[in-house]
């Protein structure tokens, strides 16, 4: 699913899904909630909160698609609905080890919407470095370029540099 003719960034995540056949629903949802899915008539519901940033939404729709990818003999037995999603859950469940299903769907969504290579390119496009990606700006002007939020940007350059 990850290189689904995905050749420049923003990744559609969106329009992936529908190409796969998967329904986005978007619905207003308590705030603690950021998404679920669940399969109805055999075909896959991804639910996002519309009442939450679409940067978020993204994330969301892309955390869902992990859990189809990777979680998909799970789901067929029910319902899954994920509560607010930390970044790389970077809480105290995960570091517990707890949620191994919740870790892996948000690598799979850093990894989805910033592809390594994406993110290299980007970088060498704009004479980024290490040092120079540290910088709040320089993070936030990829994150805009991405369509993600400052803080996954963050957490996806450290994973990879």
């Amino acid at each position: 699913m990850r290189d689904e003719g995905v050749e420049r960034w923003p990744v559609k995540v969106d329009r992936i899904a529908k190409r796969r056949g998967i329904k986005i629903q978007y619905s207003p949802l308590d705030e603690e909630l950021s998404g679920m899915v669940f399969y109805k008539d055999n075909v896959a519901v991804i639910g996002v909160n519309s009442k939450h940033h679409v940067r978020r939404q993204r994330f969301t729709i892309a955390h869902e698609l992990g859990h189809l990818q990777l979680h998909d003999d799970v789901l067929r037995k029910g319902m899954h609905v994920d509560k607010v999603i930390t970044m790389l859950n970077r809480d105290s469940k995960s570091a517990a080890g707890t949620v191994n299903i919740e870790i892996e769907a948000n690598q799979f969504a850093a990894e989805f919407l910033m592809p390594r290579k994406f993110v290299m390119q980007y970088m060498d496009e704009n004479d980024l470095d290490y040092g120079t990606v540290a910088d709040e700006q320089a993070i936030e002007d990829m994150a805009n370029a991405f369509n993600v939020s400052s803080t996954a940007m963050t957490y996806r350059v450290a994973k990879i540099l």
